[in-house]
């Protein structure tokens, strides 16, 4: 299997690749439906190896420039996780926040943190996923009052994004390693809670560590099509199944038969809703194409504090770029990125959090879905003093 990167350089190009693509059922890793393919979008894919036999040359038949991205993906799979083996995962003080963990490894420590960090960790769940599994978060915090602010933190809501869960933990090993010695994380911790779920689709998480590396959605059965799957970040009642979206269950951009028709965003949704006048910040962790991004995702339209929101992501972008220069585009999801109906940042906005950011982490596109381990820590580095600029931020009251 090969990763290649095109960008259509006119309308019939552009029309030329959307019906082989379609034709052909690749893999398409940006954008994220065939529906986004416009002239000028870079767009990534996935071609499998008895597919490209036929799809490589019927481009350089119709003069479309291609590159290949990854040649052999099977060894950039192999290469990104490197040996298993030489881990030591069993104890908290060794366990390594500079591999990418299963979804059990993750659970453990979650499970150990809320032992040997009660004075600052609680564990909960706030729901059950389609197989079965529990949805757990960690509320972080020093309990020096009874009523907090609070910030809410989900990764993982698309399965191979790897990055995601990888940095919702990072965050939690900063904010309790530097609490006692860094102000700023102090204020943070004292005046705020955190919600942080490391894996929000743990079904999907778990299949693309068993199954396939790739898969994306949720695993919810749909009877009709025996295809699987429901794409989490389209499944929320915000402008559901409009544009962006797909009604066929085997697209990767698959709504769902209805808003909340998966348990983990029914569960989320509910929790958020109950808590929606604590909760001040949403952010939601992805990958990959180096972005911070702000509503709408629906629509482009301005939103009511954009000013502030704007300023927040400014800063961010900034704060992030002086780790290792790494440059973010920032701003509405909608011309930042592309429209997207049902998405879970539109509509904790909706529901009246007023910061609702969306990260697209590292990179963009090289590795793409296949961040190399070793780029865990400056990713995390840099993307963590993003998170507390915003954190600061909302802490100073933007009018």
């Amino acid at each position: 299997d090969k990763v290649i990167r095109v960008v259509p350089e006119s309308e019939r190009e552009t029309q030329i690749l959307k019906a082989a693509f379609n034709r052909l059922k690749v893999d398409l890793w940006q954008p994220s439906s065939t529906f986004h393919i416009v002239e000028g979008t870079v767009t990534d894919v996935r071609v499998p190896q008895n597919t490209s036999r036929s799809l490589l040359p019927y481009l350089q038949q119709a003069n479309i420039q291609y590159t290949i991205l990854i040649s052999d993906l099977q060894k950039a799979i192999e290469n990104q996780t490197g040996l298993r083996s030489y881990r030591n995962r069993r104890s908290l003080s060794g366990y390594n926040y500079e591999v990418y963990h299963s979804l059990e490894e993750i659970q453990d420590w979650m499970h150990d943190l809320n032992k040997t960090h009660s004075d600052l960790v609680h564990m909960f769940s706030v729901g059950k996923s389609y197989e079965g599994r529990p949805l757990f978060v960690l509320k972080l915090g020093i309990r020096s009052r009874p009523y907090k602010k609070a910030v809410w933190m989900d990764c993982g809501i698309h399965a191979r994004e790897w990055i995601g869960p990888a940095f919702c933990q990072w965050f939690v090993k900063e904010a309790l390693q530097t609490y006692q010695t860094d102000p700023a994380m102090r204020k943070m911790l004292t005046q705020l809670y955190f919600y942080i779920m490391p894996v929000f689709n743990v079904d999907g998480y778990h299949f693309s560590w068993t199954n396939d590396r790739f898969w994306r959605k949720t695993r919810s059965k749909n009877t009709r099509f025996r295809c699987h799957g429901v794409d989490a970040n389209r499944n929320w009642k915000v402008k559901w199944c409009d544009e962006g979206a797909s009604f066929h269950p085997c697209d990767d951009t698959y709504c769902g038969p209805f808003p909340e028709s998966e348990p983990e965003v029914k569960a989320v949704a509910h929790f958020l809703r109950k808590h929606r006048k604590q909760i001040k910040a949403y952010l939601s962790f992805h990958a990959y194409a180096q972005m911070l991004l702000y509503p709408y995702s629906y629509k482009y339209a301005t939103i009511p504090n954009f000013s502030c929101v704007e300023l927040a992501a400014y800063n961010a972008v900034n704060a992030l770029q002086s780790a290792y220069g790494i440059r973010y585009r920032y701003g509405p999801a909608s011309s930042t990125l592309y429209v997207s109906s049902g998405s879970s940042m539109d509509w904790a906005y909706k529901n009246g959090i007023p910061y609702a950011f969306a990260f697209e982490l590292r990179d963009t596109g090289h590795f793409g879905f296949l961040l190399p381990e070793t780029l865990i820590k400056p990713t995390c580095t840099e993307t963590m003093l993003a998170v507390k600029n915003i954190t600061l931020h909302l802490l100073k009251k933007c009018h």
